[in-house]
């Protein structure tokens, strides 16, 4: 078996066979042409719509089934979304085609009139996001901009200006954001959502709501022209009316737009975890009114989305798997009402949010425990990898080829100078062959398919083995290979560090539950240790209430404040089992003798639920996830009866 690492060789596959050694391949022209048969069902423009929630509600149409009379709701409603207005219509034009199989970006824009502000006063865009769904590697990325952030501002047939993010919007519409965010980004855009937030608002409603947990006391009733939007919320997890999830989302009077930023990605979580556990297809009617009124969808290529390819992807999208969402921040962010980062700062955001750490949670969790870290795939090191050309375009093999070796795989060449060519050339995807011979082969498939964006993973047979030379996998580029590699995941794994906890102030829970110890009926538990520098929140350090719908089960909230910051952590109590946001975790560990349920923000350890027989008990971290998983796991296991406590003290 010959390898090579060496620059540029590789065996170029040529419709006529030629066999020549390939060079690294040059700048790539704007457009390539590919024959494309008929998309397979499940794959990834449906499971991007299906993230968005507010545009692509209709999906949930297949949670309930797909009788017909739904079908004609889904049709009506697709065709209602597509663009209407001038300014999405032209920015739908420059967007780029989403390619079947490929990861699929769009950009999300939330805007609305102030109740106070005369008619005629131009849209301001209070969230600009973007998201992004990847099928091959079934995830969801989310990214948001503060508007506060300073940026190049690129309107179309104006001189380009410096200001905060939202005046693209204000000034220079939907085409205004889209140039502004895709010249920022250096992304390719797939489509374009915009959404009025009096949609947002009716919506939740059409819902029945949302549940959300929130981190702290909101209060303001100090509204008006010279003033700050009026909220008023308890802490604790609950079920927010439109009004009050647009309040939670928007708030930013004694913060920022980090802090709103991180709101607004906790309430799409939340939501998608709402409409997965109580949508109903009697809602649809409904539904579809709202987002038909307050939506529209604008799609690359000049087409619009269509009935067809809703229902065609829809499972997909529903088969997300848990803490597959991935919320991507940029960091280093100054100022408070003018926000300014240095250019590496989006870089890195945007590497993040293309190429997400799919198994940080996985390691983040084996660090904090001291477990051993199990590879699901060899290094690239240890990988050999045989290229072979399956599309009948000159030179594909040769530049995968080089591209793999410039991350470090090993290549191996076929056997006894044959050429680099498939059996054939009708490899439409992109297929990543495995020895299952050999051990780590299908984890080293997998991992390498991601790297290719569309490709499927499957057993090496036949001549194509013959063709591996003994490689332990066989990559055939078929037409949905354009001579470019995804980025490799950068590893999140978090370094192990003590755990941030003190015993110092955790006393001053007891006497507040005590209080209400003869109405609660389950054993309440007491925080032993808490994160270093926190205390209870004066302004509102214990909340007793009702917290399911039918008012059978009471919870109970402790809210902290991290010293010298204003973030909150909290612990949460209460006996109802089922509460939406439970069926979102990612592992399940038993600790000392005591069930643990983690959840997860990529590699940060957002939720720790201890469950016992009567009642389950949530330590939650805050908005930005500033509590270590260390410090996380440490608390949840300090928790401990009251009794217990009371006959200790």
């Amino acid at each position: 078996m010959r390898t090579t690492l060496k620059r540029g060789v590789g065996r170029g596959a040529t419709l006529n066979g030629s066999n020549r050694t390939t060079l690294p391949p040059g700048p790539l022209g704007p457009m390539t042409v590919y024959r494309q048969p008929p998309a397979p069902p499940g794959r990834g423009r449906s499971l991007l719509l299906r993230a968005f929630g507010w545009a692509a509600l209709v999906l949930c149409v297949l949670v309930g089934g797909t009788a017909a009379g739904a079908y004609l709701y889904l049709h009506e409603s697709v065709a209602a979304v597509a663009p209407k207005s001038v300014e999405v219509k032209a920015a739908a034009k420059q967007l780029d085609v989403p390619l079947p199989g490929q990861p699929a970006t769009a950009l999300v824009i939330g805007y609305d009139h102030r109740a106070n502000e005369s008619k005629g006063t131009p849209s301001r865009s209070d969230t600009i996001m973007l998201v992004r769904a990847d099928p091959s590697a079934k995830t969801i990325s989310l990214l948001s901009f503060p508007r506060d952030l300073r940026v190049d501002i690129y309107c179309p047939g104006e001189s380009v200006y410096r200001d905060k993010v939202n005046a693209a919007y204000s000034n220079c519409g939907a085409q205004g954001t889209l140039q502004t965010i895709r010249k920022l980004t250096g992304l390719s855009i797939n489509y374009i959502i915009t959404v009025n937030f009096r949609g947002f608002r009716q919506l939740v409603d059409k819902l029945g709501g949302v549940w959300m947990d929130i981190d702290r006391r909101y209060y303001n009733d100090h509204g008006g022209p010279e003033g700050y939007a009026k909220i008023n919320l308890q802490p604790g997890y609950q079920l927010l009316t439109g009004y009050k999830a647009l309040d939670f989302v928007r708030f930013r009077h004694t913060d920022s737009d980090i802090y709103r930023n991180a709101r607004q990605q906790q309430f799409i979580r939340a939501f998608k975890n709402q409409i997965d556990s109580a949508f109903s297809l009697t809602k649809l009617p409904q539904v579809i009114r709202v987002v038909t009124s307050n939506v529209e969808v604008g799609q690359g290529g000049g087409k619009n989305v269509s009935a067809k390819t809703v229902l065609s992807y829809g499972l997909l999208a529903y088969s997300l798997p848990p803490g597959h969402v991935f919320q991507e921040r940029i960091e280093g962010l100054e100022g408070f009402s003018d926000l300014t980062t240095a250019p590496e700062n989006i870089q890195n955001a945007v590497r993040d949010f293309t190429s997400p750490d799919v198994d940080s949670p996985q390691k983040a969790t084996a660090v904090a425990l001291g477990e051993k870290v199990k590879r699901k795939a060899p290094a690239p090191r240890d990988t050999s990898v045989t290229v072979l050309n399956g599309n009948g375009i000159e030179g594909s093999a040769s530049t995968a080829n080089y591209l793999l070796s410039q991350r470090g795989y090993r290549m191996v060449l076929p056997p006894n100078g044959l050429p680099a060519n498939a059996p054939n050339f009708d490899f439409f995807r992109t297929t990543v062959y495995f020895d299952a011979r050999t051990a780590g082969a299908k984890g080293a498939a997998r991992k390498l398919a991601n790297l290719f964006g569309s490709a499927d993973v499957k057993k090496l047979t036949g001549p194509v083995r013959t063709l591996g030379n003994g490689a332990m996998v066989v990559a055939v580029v078929g037409q949905t290979f354009h001579g470019r590699l995804a980025s490799a995941p950068i590893d999140q794994t978090p370094k192990r560090e003590p755990a941030s906890v003190t015993t110092y102030g955790a006393s001053e829970a007891v006497g507040l539950l005590r209080d209400w110890r003869r109405r609660i009926n389950y054993p309440m538990m007491v925080p032993t240790k808490i994160a270093d520098g926190s205390s209870l929140d004066p302004e509102k350090p214990i909340r007793v209430y009702r917290i399911d719908p039918d008012g059978k089960h009471k919870a109970i909230r402790l809210t902290y404040r991290l010293a010298g910051a204003n973030e909150y952590w909290g612990v949460q109590m209460s006996d109802w089992d089922d509460a939406p946001v439970l069926s979102d975790r990612n592992f399940v560990r038993r600790i000392g003798g005591r069930r643990y349920e983690l959840y997860y923000n990529g590699p940060h350890l957002h939720m720790v639920v201890l469950r016992t027989d009567g009642a389950s008990y949530w330590v939650v971290n805050s908005l930005l996830d500033r509590l270590s998983n260390e410090t996380m796991i440490a608390i949840a296991k300090g928790l401990r009866p009251l009794a217990q406590v009371s006959r200790g003290a």
